[in-house]
């Protein structure tokens, strides 16, 4: 038998990162990865013969400053160009926000709409900003409130008191409502309010008029890209480039990392951990296990149920991890043209929605199975920022549909047809003659995600970003701040806090509270 100081399941960055920590601070790390490649969502891979597109994510949105500076990620994939955002809608020219989420402009639309997104945006970077400080840092104890955990309350309140009255009850009046009626209440542009409802809803099970859907804009308003909130860009070399280079600063660290070794059990004694047994019968001892996966995986799959209690696994079992979203790969003979888009802003994020209602049409029928006959959605053009992914002439389309439905009522071997149909007629009609232009493609619905990934449900956020999943609940109350009711066991995934998104944050987090000697 094998020992090591500190075992991480799961090479994707979340894990990698945690690896890269514990390293650095002298433990002997294993970090094992079930499938031939790591990285998890950050992959780039072939999809079609000489065509490649990323795994998941297509964009980078959410990486941490620190995580990338601790591991010491080169420029090249932790920054880039900041990607215009493109909101099309038929009949109308597109709205196009520069910078970091307009913050250098918007054109397509009126000087007075253009500054009440503004004066807009600026209030949610502002309440998001509340929100950030408690996703930078282990979420509190129920019942055993740290002093920093009051320190960071008050620094909170302070933080609203300085803003003034008005200030202080907009955050109380908007945090838990809707995005739909927050933009309606603040704009008078369709397209602008589309692109808040969507990018509010992306990845989770909500409509734009569903309460609390506010709460999914600020989270991707804590994310940043080059210093600025609401940036984003897509790493020199695509998003697998990003994946090896968190691998490469494990390796660096001194991390060993083992592909194709699928655990097969958590090894116990006495309640705490001693160890895994791998599926090829090989078992490695070591009293340090952190789990980077899907937490229904790691106590459901892995841990002995003698060792968690019904209430826990109750608990578990409960969380709703059912993705919402589909991934479309296009491998195409010449790069797409859409209509009143210029040049050089086909190298940017294109969102299809006409309006907040255009959105929430197209959740309803998530809510009860099915999928919309004209569906939203999120473009990147990836082989325009880097030409090797596709042969010379050709393109790749990375497109991320909201609301395809996990628990598909029709079956997804039946409905993935049909959902792929709908799909390309929206394509088409945003860019006419695409349909002629396809060589190859690879549709992911939740379900092919749950058996591509090894990710229960197919969702990327390893649990649905709601607020009855956040902080203190995620996963669950009783493993909430990384430890778990097993010894010695530790969890650094997306299904920890703070949550999903290239951000490194759980894993970086759940390293700095295993180094600080805190084994609850």
């Amino acid at each position: 038998m094998t020992s090591c100081d500190a075992i991480v399941i799961g090479a994707g960055h979340n894990g990698l990162t945690a690896a890269t920590l514990l390293a650095e601070a002298g433990r002997k790390v294993l970090a094992l990865e079930a499938s031939d490649f790591v990285g998890g969502g950050a992959r780039t891979a072939e999809f079609a013969p000489g065509y490649r597109s990323s795994g998941l994510a297509h964009i980078v949105n959410r990486l941490d400053p620190d995580v990338a500076r601790l591991l010491r990620l080169p420029a090249e994939v932790a920054s880039g160009e900041l990607l215009p955002t493109v909101v099309l809608s038929e009949g109308r020219e597109p709205a196009v926000l520069r910078g970091a989420y307009g913050s250098a402009g918007i054109e397509g639309v009126t000087e007075a709409e253009a500054r009440a997104f503004q004066s807009l945006k600026a209030k949610l970077l502002f309440q998001a900003s509340i929100l950030k400080r408690f996703l930078k840092r282990r979420p509190p104890e129920i019942g055993k409130m740290s002093g920093t955990d009051i320190k960071d309350f008050g620094l909170a309140g302070m933080s609203l008191i300085s803003r003034g009255k008005e200030e202080a009850r907009d955050f109380l009046r908007m945090v838990l409502m809707n995005v739909a009626d927050v933009a309606e209440e603040y704009l008078a542009d369709e397209r602008l309010k589309a692109l808040l409802a969507f990018d509010a809803t992306l990845g989770v099970h909500l409509g734009p008029r569903s309460p609390t859907s506010l709460l999914g804009l600020y989270y991707r308003l804590t994310g940043e890209a080059g210093g600025l909130a609401g940036g984003q860009f897509i790493p020199k070399g695509g998003m697998g480039a990003l994946g090896a280079a968190f691998a490469d600063s494990a390796k660096r660290a001194g991390v060993t990392i083992r592909t194709n070794a699928s655990v097969r059990r958590l090894l116990t004694a006495n309640g705490k951990i001693a160890g895994i047994e791998l599926l090829n019968g090989e078992t490695i001892a070591g009293d340090l296990v952190v789990a980077a996966i899907h937490p229904k995986s790691v106590f459901l799959d892995l841990a002995d149920p003698a060792d968690i209690d019904t209430v826990f696994k109750k608990q578990i079992r409960n969380v709703r991890s059912e993705g919402n979203v589909a991934k479309l790969d296009l491998a195409l003979s010449a790069l797409p043209r859409f209509t009143g888009v210029s040049e050089r802003d086909h190298r940017g994020r294109i969102v299809i929605a006409r309006s907040a209602r255009h959105v929430d049409e197209a959740f309803n029928p998530a809510k009860y199975g099915e999928f919309s006959p004209d569906p939203v959605m999120e473009i990147t053009l990836p082989s325009l920022a880097d030409p090797s992914l596709a042969p010379a002439g050709g393109a790749v389309l990375s497109a991320l549909i909201q609301y395809a439905p996990y628990r598909l009522k029709m079956g997804w071997e039946t409905g993935k047809p049909l959902f792929e149909q709908a799909v390309m007629a929206v394509l088409e009609r945003h860019a006419p003659g695409i349909g002629a232009l396809v060589v190859g493609k690879d549709l992911q619905t939740p379900r092919d995600i749950e058996a591509r990934y090894n990710m229960p449900g197919g969702h990327w956020h390893h649990g649905e970003l709601q607020v009855d999943q956040l902080l203190v609940n995620r996963p669950t109350d009783l493993a909430s701040g990384y430890s778990t009711p097993i010894g010695g066991l530790y969890l650094a995934s997306a299904g920890a806090h703070p949550g999903g998104g290239l951000s490194g944050l759980p894993g970086l987090l759940a390293a700095r509270h295993i180094l600080s000697g805190d084994r609850r």
